[in-house]
């Protein structure tokens, strides 16, 4: 591992500027995203009003996924000791670095569903655990030493407080590395990055056991971890090709090529074909067993409403990624695989509000104005938090041991 040599043909310093349309459009995305949240919440409807808290989940939950894959993506790339992600490190890095704002978020949204009752009342509603109720529930009350209102909140703020951490960590050492060179740097988010892999991998499922399967308290399923954290990376990676790409396209970032971004479309296509195998495993097993208690989880999602959506879901996350980004040619194109990563980033959208909408809205449900405003306002939010964290810093770890091999990358 040796160290690398400046190239002169490129900037090193180059600063990335949020200025202009970006920071407008993001602002504006923002107060639209409030005004839905505030429209669904004050209208006075009741179902409007588990709607809008749905869709606060919906957003909180998958902003906090896409975050968390930007410090899984670092970290795994320090692990592998991987060389060709050396030049593209800052933008999974400036994902990272906001976590911990997406982490409060989502502890501010499951914390108000759950006072108020309009998540997790399958759950954590009166009666369901006390024998002399009317409300007693068996199932719930046997799942009761782990789903509780204390169990359940400490286990969000320790998971995700975990995740900040780790992720604040590796990217004070990378930016320290740019200041003092060396190998220190490395070595030590080396170490930090193995352990915090560890520790992700087995923690995510149970956050989204916690966070997205107990909206359905009665049912369950094993490959329901994989399944999201495979929804998870997928979109991470899929962010992570629109801000290179969005960035490359305002002229920044000259030493990324179209072997970088190949690379990246392996992954996608890749991992979506994972995210597959895992969906479709958990569907088959469940309806070829055809058991009641598992079946119902399916039974919902095909009632005449869902069903479209259901096979949709498919459609785009399957299909789209395994036609459009088969061709070699195809991961090497901007536009094609912009054109893709957004299209993912819709489905996964999709892939959430199925597994969420039928276990927190229970009847008269509806799409519009709380749908749309939320999803587009949690976008402008994520915009301008990165943008504006990646601003903050240089477009590249300069230090970096393997940048030289980033740059001379080919595939």
């Amino acid at each position: 591992m040796g160290t690398h040599n400046h190239h002169h043909d490129y900037n090193f310093n180059e600063r990335y500027e949020f200025a202009g349309k970006a920071k407008t459009f993001s602002i504006i995305a923002i107060v639209v995203g409030i005004a839905a949240v505030a429209y669904g919440m004050l209208m006075g409807d009741h179902i409007l009003v588990e709607r809008t808290y749905a869709n606060l989940l919906l957003m909180g939950y998958y902003f906090t996924c896409v975050c968390a894959a930007g410090a899984f993506f670092v970290a795994l790339q320090y692990v592998t000791q991987s060389a060709w992600s050396a030049g593209l490190v800052r933008i999974p890095q400036a994902m990272a670095g906001i976590l911990p704002i997406a982490s409060i978020i989502l502890l501010v949204i499951v914390g108000l569903g759950l006072s108020t009752h309009n998540l997790y009342h399958h759950w954590y509603a009166e009666g369901l655990t006390d024998p002399n109720s009317p409300n007693y529930d068996s199932i719930i009350a046997g799942k009761s030493w782990y789903l509780n209102f204390s169990g359940f909140l400490s286990r969000q703020v320790i998971f995700m407080g975990l995740y900040s951490i780790f992720a604040i960590i590796l990217a004070k050492l990378s930016y320290k590395e740019d200041l003092e060179g060396g190998l220190n740097s490395y070595k030590k988010s080396f170490k930090l990055s193995a352990i915090f892999l560890v520790i992700f991998g087995f923690t995510t499922p149970i956050w989204s056991f916690d966070t997205i399967m107990s909206l359905e308290a009665h049912w369950f399923s094993t490959m329901f971890g994989w399944y999201n954290f495979a929804a998870m990376w997928v979109s991470g990676l899929c962010v992570i090709t629109i801000v290179l790409i969005v960035l490359k396209k305002a002229g920044y970032m000259s030493w990324v090529n179209e072997n970088h971004l190949h690379d990246l479309g392996k992954l996608i296509f890749g991992f979506s074909i994972f995210w597959t195998y895992v969906w479709f495993a958990q569907f088959i097993l469940i309806w070829y067993a055809n058991m009641p208690e598992e079946t119902v989880y399916f039974y919902k999602r095909w009632e005449p409403e869902y069903k479209p959506w259901f096979w949709l879901n498919i459609i785009i996350n399957f299909l789209a990624p395994l036609l459009l980004l088969v061709d070699r040619d195809a991961k090497r194109k901007q536009n094609a695989m912009l054109f893709v990563a957004i299209l993912l980033l819709a489905g996964h959208w999709l892939d959430y509000y199925i597994m969420i909408m039928p276990g927190t809205v229970e009847s008269h449900r509806g799409f519009g104005i709380v749908e749309i405003g939320t999803a587009l306002g949690f976008v402008g939010l994520f915009t301008f938090l990165v943008m504006s964290k990646l601003s903050k810093q240089g477009l590249v770890a300069k230090n970096h041991p393997f940048l030289d091999e980033s740059l001379h990358h080919q595939i």
